[in-house]
């Protein structure tokens, strides 16, 4: 179920009206995809059918608050008490209480904002990258690319490292240790040259990080020789991630750059050189708002990093490869690209991500997000018998094949749902212009022609109202 015109308040009027429960909370767990934590935590007998709806009179957005809380599906055999403890995990051996971390990022570059995550429930944040570098930033640095309901799906910063000196983040990471001795403090550095990255890993052990890692991947930085220019040469990953391990007695890895065709090139590269394991992906090399107008001279756009659900398909990607790499069995693989949801975390888990690590979704919708994040998380996992989240690490890892393996002897056809059909000839339009012309219309409705499918699957794509589905059936080819 999809809330798409709830705008996910701060300090919700609606819930401030209720005043009995929090419906603001249910609206932003149905948003994040966890309706089965609502059916699971809702009361049967909530008072909403016989009240006079104060909320939505609250509500700045004219949500149909009542009526999509009253159609939620609840299901009083099956109610559990989510327990938290089937999210413990660990990184490189140090113990985490879920596998939820922040990723190096603007949104873990202060005390005060790694202690507000750390309370909202993220076990642990990658700081952001320290250097010995003077940052000066561009502003505006953010842009975005929108959907139809003006859902952030792309998101592009040039944003570079933390501009603290390493002693002052130093000082943050130490402060951080001893007020919250239990959450996981994962320091990314940047160096320009070995005498760079030997000095911050000396100075890092002593410094309250419980691990480090090495950024081989930045897309944005004005310094040659950096950031993702680094981690496109595996030779210079090997070489920097020795230098640490000569000075480093923490465990640390190699953030790995998407900037290249073959990352497992550079993780291996990071192995050889020492590293724990890898992270990976950074952001992706994009180019967006290009100015049109001919009459403004030179165009002012900007190379920068194009982050958010639009490029979780290529992180999966990137994190499949280095899964099915053999010399990373053993290896750590934190895995981030855009991760909004407790499902999207699940995904790169089963295909073999030990933690996973999020920036865009937290700039855009806040820290709270682990909120449902663990909830979803632990209760799939209760709901499916398992006892742990290493247990369904790498499980469908083996699913993952090239093309040229794909089994070609069957179609599957599509299902077309009569109820459902709202008559709009959708699935006619790009059958015909993009596909085989294998539906005709007849009464004003789809119907399919067997003779000419060859089980594409584009109409259940394009159709608008759900009125299309996969037949799941085999039929073997003639």
């Amino acid at each position: 179920m999809a809330v798409t015109n709830c705008l996910l308040c701060n300090d919700a009027k609606c819930t401030k009206a209720c005043g009995i429960f929090k419906p603001d909370k249910i609206l932003r767990s149905l948003f994040f995809d966890n309706e089965h934590v609502i059916m699971n935590n809702i009361s049967e007998n909530i008072p909403c059918t016989d009240c006079d709806a104060r909320c939505e009179k609250a509500c700045v957005a004219n949500v149909n608050i009542r009526e999509i809380i009253t159609s939620v599906r609840r299901d009083r055999t099956d109610k559990k008490k989510i327990d938290y403890d089937v999210l413990k995990t660990d990184f490189c051996g140090i113990p985490l209480e879920n596998p939820f971390l922040l990723s190096s990022s603007v949104v873990a570059s202060t005390y005060d904002m790694c202690a507000r995550a750390f309370e909202a429930g993220w076990a642990g944040a990658a700081f952001k990258t320290i250097c010995m570098m003077e940052i000066d930033e561009a502003s505006p640095r953010f842009s975005a690319i929108k959907g139809d309901n003006r859902r952030v799906i792309g998101f592009k910063n040039i944003e570079q490292l933390s501009d603290h000196t390493v002693v002052e983040n130093i000082e943050i990471f130490r402060r951080l240790k001893d007020n919250y001795p239990d959450k996981f403090i994962l320091v990314s550095l940047m160096g320009r040259n070995e005498e760079e990255w030997a000095y911050l890993a000396d100075i890092l052990n002593d410094s309250g990080a419980d691990a480090l890692e090495l950024n081989f991947s930045c897309p944005n930085m004005t310094e040659d020789n950096t950031g993702s220019d680094v981690g496109q040469i595996p030779e210079l990953v090997e070489k920097y991630c020795r230098i640490v391990k000569q000075h480093s007695k923490l465990p640390f890895i190699a953030k790995l750059t998407p900037n290249v065709t073959h990352i497992e090139e550079s993780a291996e590269a990071a192995i050889r050189g020492g590293a724990y394991g890898v992270a990976a992906i950074n952001t992706i090399k994009s180019l967006i708002e290009v100015d049109i107008n001919p009459n403004n001279g030179i165009v002012n756009a900007s190379i920068g990093g194009y982050s958010g659900k639009a490029v979780k398909p290529i992180a999966l990607r990137f994190i499949a490869e280095l899964a099915q790499d053999e010399m990373l069995d053993g290896k750590h693989i934190s895995a981030m690209g855009g991760i909004e949801t407790w499902r999207d975390a699940l995904e790169f888990i089963v295909l073999g991500a030990d933690t996973v690590q999020v920036t865009t979704a937290v700039m855009l919708y806040g820290y709270r997000i682990v909120e449902d994040m663990k909830d979803g998380l632990a209760l799939y996992l209760q709901n499916h018998g398992y006892n742990s989240v290493g247990e369904i690490r790498k499980s469908t890892i083996q699913g993952v094949v090239p093309t040229e393996q794909l089994d070609r002897s069957y179609i599957i056809y599509p299902k077309f749902l009569r109820d459902k059909c709202v008559g709009c000839q959708r699935c006619f339009i790009s059958c015909m212009d993009g596909g085989h012309q294998a539906i005709e219309i007849k009464n004003d409705r789809p119907v399919l022609k067997p003779d000419k499918c060859v089980g594409c699957h584009l109409c259940v794509l394009v159709c608008p109202s759900g009125a299309i589905v996969s037949s799941n059936i085999k039929v073997p080819k003639k």
